[in-house]
């Protein structure tokens, strides 16, 4: 498999690094361009890939190509590859707001594009994906989404519109989780922990509750139950929560950013 990406900032380099080091394709098979040429000149150093010397260069060498430019680039890259663009591409966006509707528009037609909303997590292999397949993507395009966004974690197959609930949770999510840690911990050390010790604990909690929802058959309400004893200590730390509003905090959270990025595709 040919691969190309475009735009080697945090997020597209977390991606070709974790690809590279996969069994889906070897890294003399993989290029890169950016116009920051320092970007490029440290991924290819760091992944063993090669160097384009333009946008549309990379595209006549690659398959499958990774758009991982910001979202006010994307349309300009686009009408730049789009006279190399042919039936034989696949083009895998993670420009975050920028419909399908715009980037087929901006593309020959029939030409097959995936919607993918990664998060940050990615960067250590361990993020939550969501893609979505445009109007002229296969089975096969979501095979390879799939396979690809599989090497830095997990992925979910969804339809467009459901996108934007994707990055109102896994999106977004982590600095939900990264406020709770923070919150834990700051809390924990009025309460006689030392700081550096409360981060600790409140990470390796949140790291292992995780884990708990992976690896047991239990939902996330019966492990609650299973931790909460009648007048005891959780009870106690439960029942102040709901009382100031955690529960409707995190999902008034989850629908702010999902709509934000409603609007962000409206006004793109």
């Amino acid at each position: 498999m040919k691969i190309g990406l475009i735009g080697c900032g945090r997020m597209g380099s977390a991606l070709i690094g974790g690809i590279a080091k996969s069994d889906i394709t070897t890294p003399a098979d993989i290029t890169v361009y950016d116009l920051n040429a320092d970007s490029v000149t440290t991924l290819v150093q760091d992944s063993g890939v090669s160097a384009a010397s333009n946008n549309l260069d990379l595209t006549c060498k690659s398959q499958t190509i990774l758009l991982a430019v910001k979202p006010q680039y994307i349309g300009e890259v686009l009408r730049e590859i789009a006279p190399a663009i042919t039936k034989d591409h696949l083009l895998i966006s993670i420009a975050a707001g920028v419909t399908m509707e715009k980037m087929e528009t901006a593309c020959p037609a029939g030409t097959r594009i995936i919607r993918a909303m990664p998060n940050t997590p990615a960067l250590i292999g361990l993020g939550a994906t969501g893609i979505a397949p445009g109007s002229h993507a296969t089975e096969q395009d979501i095979k390879t989404a799939r396979e690809l966004l599989e090497s830095v974690g997990i992925v979910s197959v969804t339809q467009e519109p459901q996108l934007d609930a994707v990055t109102g949770l896994s999106g977004s999510g982590p600095a939900y989780v990264y406020t709770f840690i923070e919150s834990l911990s700051l809390q924990a050390q009025k309460e006689g922990l030392a700081l550096d010790e409360a981060i600790k604990l409140a990470t390796q909690t949140v790291i292992g509750a995780a884990r708990m929802v992976e690896q047991t058959d239990m939902t996330p309400r019966e492990l609650v139950e299973q931790v909460t004893s009648p007048g005891g200590t959780t009870l106690a730390g439960l029942d102040a929560l709901t009382e100031h509003g955690f529960e409707k905090s995190i999902a008034a959270g989850v629908h702010a950013a999902s709509e934000r990025s409603r609007e962000i595709a409206r006004e793109s």
